[in-house]
């Protein structure tokens, strides 16, 4: 085998152990079956609001409520993922999401679903921050930009999960019947994944890294004026400097506006498209399809756009195409412009979080793994606080103004997009 392989420039790259191999699509397996087992809920939603009767408040609150849970249990990931290492969390983590989806299928009153969003978003909380870790570690054996490739596969996975969810509530497959199937059929796949996953402790490849890049190659954009050991000594919050956390805290900013605007396809696209345009159910989950979908693409377009423009002008264009697209579906509000603004958005926060992660993770003097929990950890408030506003606004206006929110969203990424990486990666570098 040769130790070098040619990339698509020419340039001559290392080439890819098999473990490394096997690793990233193990690692894509996982992303690919977060994303179905939840999304093919996302659908079914609006029969959740009509067999147990709540308001588009109550409907908000509950959505709302249920990142509390990965707020609480993302506090454990760095601690989980250091004890037993973040592939047998991820696997264990995403084994116990899908159980917890049951459950969210067969609720029956306000408390039931909102205790089952509960659980599903604590496991899905610790699942999505050691399986970003793990890609990480195999992204380092790479040594270049396969982290947008992974989130390309959670939103493939979201896709088939969003059609086969629209298609069984047009068929009328009953609710505990697709909840029961998604267990049995994404548990037996993590199982397999988790098998092909890197031995080891989580912080080889970051060693090995660190000792092959030059003295004076800083390996993160925005912390690179202030290298770990030249930081000086002062008050440190989780081991970081009130710098590091500073930037930290702005990366989390960035995906709390990227995944509010996820949330208005997952939890109020369908309703949007049923009460706006009296939609069918499959023709109202395409919404939420419309998003994913364009998200998809952009994520496995994603690495290589990034390897030229820089994490900072990719966020910087994907946030101006998402204002205009949703600003144009509600201006002009038909089923065609709504899916098309849906779709805008869903390109537009694409690479954001791979982006926000990677950089989190780069960041010197960031502890191995504090940096990617808390940025996950603050992500979590966008699904947070934003479902029952737009819920509360839905109610007191409609929910074509509430949505309003989503081109406000694509204001506050282009205001914290700064504190991303403008460094241009090349294959091999």
């Amino acid at each position: 085998m040769n130790a070098h392989s040619p990339s698509s420039d020419g340039a001559l790259r290392p080439a890819i152990p098999r473990d490394a191999r096997h690793a990233r699509w193990a690692v894509s397996l996982i992303f690919f079956l977060n994303g179905a087992s939840f999304c093919a809920i996302l659908p079914r939603y609006p029969e959740l609001v009509d067999s147990i009767g709540l308001s588009n408040t109550a409907f908000g609150l509950a959505v709302g409520l249920g990142p509390l849970g990965g707020l609480l249990a993302g506090l454990f990931a760095a601690r989980l993922m250091s004890r037993f290492g973040s592939a047998r969390t991820s696997v264990a983590f995403q084994l116990l999401a899908s159980t917890s989806h049951l459950a969210i299928y067969v609720s029956g009153s306000w408390l039931w679903l909102t205790l089952a969003l509960l659980l599903a978003q604590a496991a899905d909380a610790i699942t999505d921050i050691s399986m970003n870790a793990h890609g990480m570690r195999v992204e380092r054996r790479y040594r270049r930009s396969i982290m947008n490739s992974y989130h390309g596969w959670w939103s493939l996975g979201a896709v088939l999960g969003g059609l086969l969810g629209a298609a069984a509530a047009q068929a009328g497959l009953p609710l505990w019947a697709q909840g029961v199937i998604g267990l049995v059929v994404f548990g037996v796949l993590v199982l397999g994944a988790g098998r092909r996953l890197l031995p080891g402790h989580d912080a080889s490849e970051r060693s090995t890294a660190a000792a092959a890049a030059p003295a004076s190659s800083p390996s993160a954009d925005p912390g690179a004026e202030v290298p770990a050991a030249a930081t000086p000594a002062g008050r440190r919050i989780a081991g970081m400097s009130l710098r590091s956390l500073g930037l930290v805290a702005a990366l989390g900013m960035v995906l709390v506006f990227a995944g509010s605007t996820e949330d208005a396809g997952n939890t109020w696209g369908a309703l949007f498209m049923r009460s706006t345009f009296e939609a069918t159910p499959f023709l109202a989950g395409m919404a939420f399809v419309a998003l994913q979908g364009a998200q998809t693409i952009g994520r496995f377009t994603g690495d290589a756009i990034v390897d030229r423009l820089g994490d900072r002008l990719t966020a910087r264009i994907g946030a101006l195409i998402a204002l205009a697209g949703m600003s144009l579906a509600l201006l002009l509000p038909t089923p065609a412009t709504a899916l098309i603004g849906f779709a805008a958005a869903g390109w537009g926060i694409a690479t954001l979080f791979p982006a926000a992660f990677r950089t989190a993770d780069d960041l010197p003097g960031v502890p191995h793994g504090v940096g990617i929990t808390v940025v996950g950890w603050l992500a979590r408030l966008g699904f947070f606080i934003t479902p029952p506003i737009v819920g509360a606004l839905a109610d007191a206006l409609t929910l074509r103004y509430a949505l309003w929110m989503v081109p406000v969203y694509a204001l506050g990424i282009l205001a914290f997009s700064g504190v991303l990486s403008s460094r241009r990666r090349r294959a091999g570098v």
